[in-house]
Formats: structure tokens, C-alpha cells, sequence
């Protein structure tokens, strides 16, 4: 009897998201990311010095390359906020395991948001070469208005075999093209986002990082995380390159009243 409640206590320990009773960060379980081989730009290897997005976090690493030619709105604003260090510290506010992690939010309430140009919105760039496959970066709109973006965005996280065969041949029947279906086949995504919000950017490196954030969020039915995950910090770069220096916390002058 003791050795079959044993066993009970073990298999249920695996089933939660932290593997241990104890709750301690160690392996959460992710999804099984297949190589992809595609034409498709966003699954091409970055170009020598082409700009990069580094976000750390408690789970880890991933990075992102950058679109400036195909979204240059959507990659100024985001960079500059992140030279600024206006991302390190935000929440992913809302994550829906499957579908997208969310942040981006200094309000942390899902409806807020800035820009680099005082505040003022931009429109949405939408571009032929960019598609919604897991591990895209784009932008987020804020509430209703589909038609401005503030600092917010989201990484897909859909799994691999999100779009079946058939939903394959039904996007081609549409007028997809043969090699973005195929694609969206083979690496899971979001096709019904593809002509609404701004894509910027693609993981290329880290999306089991994606995977652990969803689902150490334990979010609920709504998508907003029982467990808060931060970014540490969002760096920018150049492929190829140094990492640079992370930013520094802003200084605190203790002299000053509060």
C-alpha cells in the first residue's frame, strides 16, 4: 500500500508544471519544436549584422531578428523603448498557452502602453513576406482599435501541429501561397492574424524559453497568468556580434524626499 501511494505522489508531481513537489524551478515540460526547412524569410538563418532582440528571463533566453525594412515603425519604436530599458521588469500579462505569450504593458494591466514618439500610436504595417508561424514577434493592438499599435506585442507559441494537412490545402484554396502553407504546416501558427496586426520579428533561437514562460504562467481561462514572469531585460543587437552590456536600473537619488 505505502509503495503504490508512493507511486501516486511521484506520477503526480510529474503532471504539474514544475517537476517537483517542492515548487523550485527545475524542467518544465515543453513542446518538441521540429527543425524547419522553408524558403520562407522568417526561417532563415539572420543575416551577418542584421538587428536582433535579446529578452532574458527567469526561464531563460530567447532572441529574436528583426524586420526594419518590412516594418520599420513597428522595429524603431521597439528598439528605442529597449535602449531605454522600458521593457526590463514587465510582466507577460496575458498568455494563453498555445496561442501567444503577451507583454509590453508598463501598466501591467493590459491596457496600456507607450511609443517612443511621446505617446502618439502608429499604424499597422503589414507586409506579403511575414506570416503569423510559431515564434513570431508582432505587435499587439490596445483594446478595440485594430487599426494603431502602442508598445505592446506577443510571440506565437502555437504548437507544430497546430496546422493540419488539410488546413494546409484549405489556405492554398484561399490563394495562399503553396510555400507559406506548407510552412505554416510545418512550424504551427496563426494565419487568420496574418493581414491584422504588425509583424516585426521571429525567435530564431530559445523558443523552448517561449514554451517554459506559457506554461509556468498557469494562466485562466481568460488568459491572465496565476504566476507573474517578468522580463529581465530586452537588449538589441547585431547578429554576428558581441552581446552588448545589459542596461543599467535606473538611479535612485536616496537624498531626494520621496
Amino acid at each position: 500500500m505505502k509503495r503504490k501511494l508512493l507511486s501516486f505522489l511521484s506520477a503526480l508531481c510529474a503532471a504539474v508544471l514544475l517537476v517537483g513537489c517542492g515548487g523550485s524551478e527545475t524542467e518544465l515540460k515543453t513542446k518538441k519544436r521540429p527543425q524547419i526547412e522553408s524558403e520562407e524569410l522568417q526561417f532563415q538563418q539572420p543575416a551577418e549584422n542584421a538587428p536582433i532582440a535579446i529578452f532574458s528571463t527567469e526561464y531563460g533566453e530567447f532572441r529574436a531578428v528583426l524586420y526594419p525594412d518590412l516594418a520599420p515603425m513597428a522595429v524603431e519604436n521597439f528598439t528605442a523603448l529597449a535602449k531605454e530599458g522600458f521593457f526590463n521588469g514587465l510582466p507577460f500579462h496575458r498568455v494563453i498557452d498555445d496561442f501567444i505569450i503577451q507583454s509590453g504593458d508598463n501598466t501591467k494591466s493590459g491596457n496600456g502602453g507607450t511609443t517612443c514618439w511621446d505617446g502618439i500610436p502608429f499604424p499597422v504595417e503589414l507586409s506579403s513576406k511575414l506570416h503569423h508561424y510559431s515564434g513570431t514577434l508582432a505587435m499587439a493592438h490596445l483594446g478595440e482599435d485594430t487599426t494603431t499599435n502602442f508598445s505592446q506585442f506577443y510571440i506565437v507559441q502555437t504548437p507544430a501541429d497546430s496546422i493540419s494537412e488539410q488546413d494546409a490545402t484549405g489556405l492554398m484554396e484561399k490563394g495562399m501561397a503553396e510555400s507559406v502553407a506548407k510552412t505554416y504546416q510545418a512550424a504551427g501558427g496563426a494565419p487568420y492574424l496574418d493581414s491584422k496586426n504588425t509583424i516585426f520579428g521571429q525567435v530564431y533561437q530559445g523558443m523552448e524559453v517561449v514554451d517554459k514562460i506559457a506554461l509556468a504562467s498557469q494562466p485562466d481561462d481568460s488568459g491572465k497568468p496565476r504566476t507573474e514572469v517578468t522580463i529581465t531585460s530586452v537588449l538589441i543587437s547585431s547578429y554576428g556580434q558581441p552581446d552588448p552590456s545589459p542596461i543599467p536600473a535606473p538611479q535612485i537619488d536616496s537624498s531626494t524626499p520621496q
